[in-house]
């Protein structure tokens, strides 16, 4: 599972620093482009959607080899399209895939963590986030060294085939069903920690809306951390990487702590202190106007949100009723916000009225609120399971 996790970070990662010569060598322009990145977007969304029902059809070990040899040649197809036609296809498989092998892939994390003393959850979203860190450092050793953009997606498509072919042999071979009630009920009834009585739509609809919430906290932070460290407050453009750097540092400290933090105080209180860590993260860097506070924000930040994901995946996975359906509104809800946070900041930043800081606390802080509203732990055990 360790492999699968970080193998799907890295085929994701590895097209998106050099999607500036797929436009160039097919001659896209920027909205141009920008339209083929939505119309993938929406392709993922609609297989959030179908993802419940190829789950129940063909399993999760098969759904994840399957639609993991689909992402890798997608990625091969990116790599080699010289049209439209062919970029957009190949673009719509990979977000397509994804969910294919993201919803099964983190099932199957779910059931292997609760068999364990320690789970283990939250390290492999750890690994998933250095297999994108990874892919991105390729991508750019690969285009300074002027390695064409065919070869490089090939090779990376091969390896990650033969990755995620090598891995499939150690895949759980039975989905695990247990007693759980008839997706198909209209209500679920209350029973064991944490479960919550009521229609599985509201559920459904209570999961997409903290997915949202936990992406656009996530993205939003660390897509902007530069222009607000540069736009806002007039540091060098080195200086402001070192956003990105503080972010991503602050995720991955928390998400390979995260389990062993479980282990000591538990997910309830790992869940409240992770949401007020990344509340008062959010508020000192977006509105605190000295470089040190903003700096600290983001680390800050990024060690609160690390734990969103994992939680809100892990608790999707254990929904009544079996968790396909449930991991599906997680990746409907994440793909949505996508393609809403963007939009909003960028269009309030460009106004006078706000600056960069300004524009990301008022996507982040409803977000993390929004987050919290769903996931924080009640009395009677915690959100879904």
């Amino acid at each position: 599972m360790a492999v699968q996790f970080f193998v799907n970070g890295a085929v994701v990662a590895s097209f998106l620093p050099r999607l500036p010569e797929i436009r160039d060598r097919i001659d896209l322009t920027l909205d141009q482009l920008g339209l083929l990145l939505a119309a993938a977007v929406f392709a993922g969304i609609a297989a959030s959607f179908a993802v419940g029902p190829l789950v129940a059809a063909l399993g999760t070990r098969r759904l994840i080899l399957g639609g993991g040899l689909v992402l890798v040649g997608a990625l091969a197809l990116v790599g080699a399209a010289d049209s439209v036609p062919l970029l957009l296809l190949g673009l719509v498989g990979i977000q397509a895939a994804d969910v294919c092998v993201d919803v099964p892939m983190n099932l199957q994390g779910s059931w292997l963590s609760a068999r364990r003393h320690t789970p283990v959850m939250n390290r492999l979203h750890g690994l998933w986030s250095l297999g994108t860190v990874l892919g991105a450092i390729v991508a750019t050793q690969a285009t300074a060294a002027e390695l064409s953009l065919r070869t490089h997606l090939f090779i990376a498509a091969g390896l990650f085939a033969v990755a995620i072919l090598g891995v499939g042999a150690n895949l759980l071979r039975v989905d695990e069903r247990g007693d759980e009630p008839d997706p198909d009920d209209a209500t679920t009834e209350t029973s064991g920690r944490g479960r919550r009585s009521g229609p599985r739509w509201r559920l459904l609809l209570l999961i997409g809306a903290a997915s949202g919430g936990a992406f656009a906290a996530e993205q939003t932070s660390s897509d902007w951390a530069a222009f607000r460290l540069i736009d806002d407050l007039g540091n060098t453009a080195a200086l402001g990487a070192l956003g990105y750097v503080a972010y991503t540092l602050g995720m991955t400290v928390g998400r390979f702590a995260g389990d062993s933090v479980v282990v000591r105080i538990g997910d309830d209180r790992l869940a409240r202190l992770s949401i007020v860590l990344a509340s008062v993260g959010a508020v000192a860097s977006t509105l605190v106007d000295l470089t040190a506070a903003v700096l600290a924000g983001l680390f800050a930040t990024g060690l609160g949100v690390a734990t969103f994901f994992p939680t809100l995946y892990d608790q999707a996975a254990q929904m009544p009723g079996g968790g396909a359906g449930g991991l599906g509104a997680v990746t409907a809800g994440s793909r949505a916000m996508g393609l809403f946070a963007p939009l909003v900041i960028g269009a309030l930043a460009a106004t006078d009225t706000f600056d960069v800081g300004m524009a990301i606390a008022t996507v982040v802080l409803p977000s993390i609120l929004l987050f919290g509203a769903v996931m924080w732990p009640r009395r009677s055990g915690a959100r879904f399971a």
